[in-house]
């Protein structure tokens, strides 16, 4: 089965490989959840991953000399937004002082600085700013998520990390009734999506599916992938992600949520 690959904002793919890729096929059980708060309370208990817990701990024992007078979250990081979102983004990780520390995704880092002005000027996000959990920022027709929940040693989760969280995923994209796009930021965020639309049988095989930035693609049941590049640092502070790249992201996702 192919898939049609719209290249309105199309150019070179991520040369920028993730440690390990979770295999679509593998994924440990977990207890279902009925919501997106039940499951978010699951998301902060898990201790699946103890690498990546004790590298929460231990930044957050450690801190940053500007963050010294924070209380750092150092727990897995709940998704956040709309549970009535037709567009969901789907993101590496927590960043280590970042929402490792906030205990938001994209807030208080470099990323979502990048990020939610964006959203804030397609519409997505009620402020530009996106300081701390109760600075009242809030989504409209969106969920943030990630592949991984927990702050990696060296921003990369191994396999059996990936595979780990996998389950979260699924459940939440089963549990997100009205999700029509699903915004894939990075290729670890890309690889993730798809692994879990082959989990639930939304796609058959991803062959011909492919990351570069812009990239979009229609599922068999009319839902939609689009790849961006990752909002980090190394990517916005380099040119190679602008904010008129990015915001083109956006301005298309809303456009195929409302087709």
């Amino acid at each position: 089965m192919r898939f049609p690959l719209y290249n309105r904002f199309m150019t070179r793919s991520d040369s920028t490989a993730p440690a390990s890729v979770a295999p679509a096929s593998v994924a440990p059980a977990i207890a279902p959840a009925n919501s997106l708060d039940e499951l978010n309370h699951r998301i902060i208990a898990c201790e699946r991953c103890p690498r990546m817990r004790q590298h929460c701990a231990a930044i957050a024992r450690e801190r940053r000399r500007q963050w010294r007078d924070w209380e750092y979250w150092a727990r897995p990081v709940p998704s956040f937004g709309d549970p009535s979102a037709r567009v969901v983004v789907v993101g590496l990780a927590p960043g280590a002082h970042g929402s490792n520390r906030t205990g938001r995704p994209f807030t208080g880092d470099g990323s979502g600085d990048f990020l939610y002005p964006v959203l804030f000027d397609t519409g997505f996000a009620s402020q530009p700013e996106s300081t701390r959990r109760d600075d009242g920022l809030a989504l409209a027709d969106m969920w943030i998520t990630a592949a991984a929940r927990c702050a990696p040693p060296g921003n990369k989760p191994t396999t059996a990390e990936l595979n780990n969280c996998a389950p979260w995923l699924d459940r939440e994209f089963a549990l997100l009734a009205r999700m029509r796009v699903v915004v894939c930021l990075g290729r670890i965020g890309f690889d993730a999506v798809l692994s879990a639309f082959l989990r639930s049988g939304a796609l058959t095989s991803r062959t011909g599916i492919t990351f570069a930035h812009g990239a979009e693609y229609r599922l068999p049941d009319g839902r939609f992938v689009l790849a961006s590049y990752h909002p980090s640092l190394q990517n916005t502070n380099t040119g190679r992600l602008t904010k008129i790249m990015f915001r083109a992201i956006f301005e298309r996702a809303r456009q195929l949520a409302a087709a």
